[in-house]
């Protein structure tokens, strides 16, 4: 009887194990797509700004076409 439980739980273990590993792996994986991400993705910071620049230049095109003179 020892025998047949020292063999269940010998792969219980190496399936819990097994498991865990592969939990581990992936949060690896999945932190080194994140880490990588600002080299494929643009930032919040970066689009902000980029939005900025057009909102400005959407301005002086507004302010130039109030201006002209043959309205």
């Amino acid at each position: 009887m020892q025998v047949i439980f020292n063999i269940i739980l010998g792969i219980a273990a190496f399936f819990g194990s097994f498991a865990l590993y592969r939990i581990v792996k992936s949060i690896d994986d999945l932190d080194d797509d994140v880490r990588e991400m600002p080299k494929t993705y643009v930032t919040k910071d970066d689009y902000r700004r980029d939005i900025d620049d057009i909102k400005e230049m959407l301005s002086k095109i507004f302010d130039r076409l109030e201006n002209k003179a043959d309205k």
